[in-house]
């Protein structure tokens, strides 16, 4: 699998991880599902993958959350642009070892 083909199933998995987690939360609320999002918008889940020199973005709604250098390792945020080198949340490659609808992603026990 190509590079900017992993980059988009990491975005589909974060879009829909997070979308999964936003209507269960509505639903133990009892709130439905277009309730849901009507709240919220679209675009606190809109997920877009930023190409750059160094390193490339996912930021999820408005928000910055991720960094991926050139070797795939994926990093949370110190501010925008800011890599966490503390924060590393495995490779591309990895990416089903991780729960991504969280404010920060979670390993998934095997």
């Amino acid at each position: 699998m190509k590079r900017e083909e992993k980059l988009e199933a990491l975005r589909n998995k974060i879009q829909g991880e997070t979308y999964q987690r936003m209507v269960k939360a509505g639903a133990d609320l009892g709130i439905s599902p277009d309730r849901v999002m009507e709240l919220h918008g679209k675009a606190a889940i809109e997920t877009r993958v930023i190409p750059g020199k160094k390193y490339t973005k996912i930021d999820v709604g408005t928000s910055g959350k991720f960094m991926i250098d050139a070797e795939g390792n994926i990093f949370g945020i110190k501010g925008y642009g800011v890599i966490h080198r503390g924060h590393r949340y495995g490779t591309l490659d990895t990416i089903d070892e991780w729960y991504w609808g969280e404010y920060s992603p979670v390993k998934v026990k095997e």
